[in-house]
């Protein structure tokens, strides 16, 4: 399997830290309110646990939003009882017993929203994990119907980007900014009740920063924000960079380009270097000046607050908690606009994997006639076949026998895979029909179908794992017996046996750890402990040693005994005794016969014939 190297496929969404501790904002959605409707759809199974959330989010901001004015309170009840005792009034002192229930009435609040605050943080991991499992699981069935096509048409990376990324993009919003925007629009509300209740003439002064803090941090974004798309934009450049190099070391050194490679580092280096010190160093002018003016703030609060108490006006314990208040106050704002730029990729997300579940599906059976075990007799009636308008086959006519070897030839491009996608039905006829045993393939179930035939790929595909579950993929339920007697026929047993963990050898990523030759003798072990009627082969021994290429050829041999075999043949010298050979250009079967009628012809097969033996004689 060959990994995709589509890092940003598709408008990948990413957020990434942006300037002053924001969030960078990633790709915007098309339709913001119809993904938006259909996301929340996702939701309404959880609404009763939706609603406990955002009641707990409620109680637990309500309770830390009170927490100021009775500490406030608390300070002027200290204040008071000693000043009237400086001061000498009769009676004056401080009432510890007041004291201590007030603070007995805080620890108490804090409590309970702390309390509050796991509730909701509790209730919304199930939601979000939830939504997010359910998500999974209708892109993992979508995936499994849908067509050839659709794959073929896109690249890997941004298909797993999907049902990755962007949904773990869904998940970490529901789990963190959902809950968070709540308590930030509650806060908000809350602090400028309170602050309300304690003086507007402060309140003024507070709200009144807010303008002032937006218009001098405004052209510092955006001039940031400037150099952070630049920082990755160039961090993108590098990784590519070294990735192409880390995976051609050999070629590159082969070639004597390490220079080359480390002048091109080096400047990439250089610019993403120059980029990311501007945007930090711009950014990181945001927070002095949010400080300062807050700071300037504090000090018309603190002045404006000392002349209301000398007036009687207000008391000591509010100007402690309006400054209180006013701190908190900035921070639920930022929070929401964060969260808005989190929203917006977050649908951009959502988008895209709705997207991917909007696909159209493989078309339904509508009948399904029931194959049992095919004797292996194949037609093709006037086929007609495009992967576009375009018609790539036209009127096709074969007619193979059971336990005839067809060999399929011609140039690249000719149509030869095509066919064998045809004969699976991984793309649907244009017109015509392929019938097998007389049974047309469109009225059979594409898993009877499917299950007829084997295939072993010039591309072998195993799988990280055991080499005795590789093989085992062929058949459910396959013994041990059954894959070792397998593996012996496709001699395949001598060389698993001479590993240090014979069959429990763990298979890595790219099953890299054994030998091009060693992987397809177990993609034959696999096609032959599976046992279908009708074999598909795509004979591919140019990558291997003569030794190696004799054992494929012997085991490949055994696998088409008694049955029908479609092999697509590269080297012409290896499908002589092949009962039928379809000689196929441009879409079209312009030739067929035996090895020798078509030799006799001394047409298209003859010419590709003759001309891989004088490069042969050549070589």
């Amino acid at each position: 399997m060959s990994k995709n190297k589509n890092h940003h496929q598709g408008g990948q969404v990413g957020m990434g830290p942006g300037p002053g501790g924001m969030m960078m904002m990633g790709q915007k959605p098309k339709d913001f309110k119809g993904t938006f409707k259909r996301l929340l759809s996702y939701l309404k199974p959880r609404r009763n646990k939706l609603i406990a959330v955002f009641l707990a989010a409620i109680m637990s901001t309500v309770f830390s939003i009170i927490g100021p004015k009775i500490m406030g309170n608390t300070i002027t009840e200290v204040f008071e009882g000693a000043y009237g005792k400086i001061q000498g009034i009769p009676g004056a002192a401080i009432d510890f017993g007041k004291i201590g229930n007030m603070l007995l009435l805080l620890g108490g609040l804090y409590i309970f929203s702390s309390l509050f605050t796991f509730i909701q943080q509790y209730m919304m991991s199930s939601v979000a994990q939830k939504t997010v499992y359910d998500l999974r699981e209708d892109v993992n069935q979508k995936l499994e119907k849908l067509p050839l096509k659709y794959f073929d048409g896109r690249p890997n990376g941004e298909t797993l980007s999907r049902v990755t990324n962007d949904i773990d993009t869904i998940g970490s919003t529901l789990q963190q900014s959902l809950t968070q925007f709540i308590t930030s629009v509650v806060t908000i509300v809350g602090i400028i009740i309170m602050m309300l209740y304690i003086s507007p003439s402060l309140t003024l002064i507070t709200i009144i920063s807010l303008p002032l803090s937006i218009f001098v941090i405004q052209p510092i974004l955006k001039r940031s924000q400037r150099y952070f798309a630049k920082q990755q934009h160039t961090l993108g450049e590098l990784n590519g960079h070294i990735e192409e190099m880390y995976t051609g070391h050999q070629v590159v050194k082969a070639f004597g380009h390490e220079k080359k490679a480390m002048d091109k580092f080096d400047s990439v280096n250089e610019e993403l270097y120059d980029a990311g010190q501007k945007a930090q160093f711009i950014s990181g002018i945001i927070m002095p000046m949010m400080f300062f003016i807050g700071n300037l703030t504090y000090v018309l609060i603190s002045v404006v607050g000392g002349i209301l108490v000398i007036n009687r006006s207000i008391s000591i314990g509010d100007i402690q908690a309006f400054i209180t208040y006013s701190k908190q106050f900035t921070q639920p704002i930022t929070q929401t606009a964060n969260i808005a730029n989190i929203v917006q990729s977050t649908i951009a997300a959502a988008e895209r994997v709705f997207e991917l579940l909007d696909e159209a599906e493989e078309e339904q059976e509508k009948t399904a006639v029931k194959l049992t075990r095919a004797k292996g007799a194949v037609t093709f009636e006037n086929v007609d076949f495009g992967y576009t308008n375009e018609l790539l086959i036209e009127d096709m006519n074969i007619n193979v026998e059971p336990g005839q070897t067809v060999a399929i030839v011609g140039p690249t491009g000719a149509g030869k895979t095509t066919l064998i996608n045809l004969l699976m039905r991984f793309y649907e006829l244009n017109g015509g029909k392929i019938t097998i045993d007389g049974l047309d393939t469109r009225e059979m179930s594409r898993n009877d179908l499917r299950k007829t035939f084997g295939m072993v790929l010039q591309d072998t595909w195993l799988f990280n794992g055991t080499i005795r579950d590789n093989i085992a993929y062929g058949k459910d339920g396959a013994t041990d017996e059954e894959v070792v007697k397998a593996a012996y026929t496709a001699h395949a047993d001598h060389f698993i046996r001479t590993l240090p963990d014979g069959y429990d050898t763990i298979l890595n990523e790219e099953a890299s750890n054994i030998s091009q030759g060693q992987k397809q003798l177990l993609t034959i072990a696999r096609a032959i402990l599976a046992d279908p009627p009708i074999m598909i082969l795509d004979e591919a021994t140019s990558s291997v040693d003569t030794r190696t290429e004799s054992y494929i050829q012997k085991a490949m041999n055994r696998l088409m005994e008694g049955r029908t075999n479609f092999v697509i043949a590269h080297r012409l010298s290896t499908i002589k005794d092949a009962n039928v050979i379809l000689v196929m250009n441009h879409g079209k079967v312009i030739e067929q016969g035996t090895h020798a009628e078509l030799l006799e012809k001394n047409g298209f097969y003859a010419d590709l014939y003759n001309s891989q033996f004088t490069e042969k004689t050549a070589g």
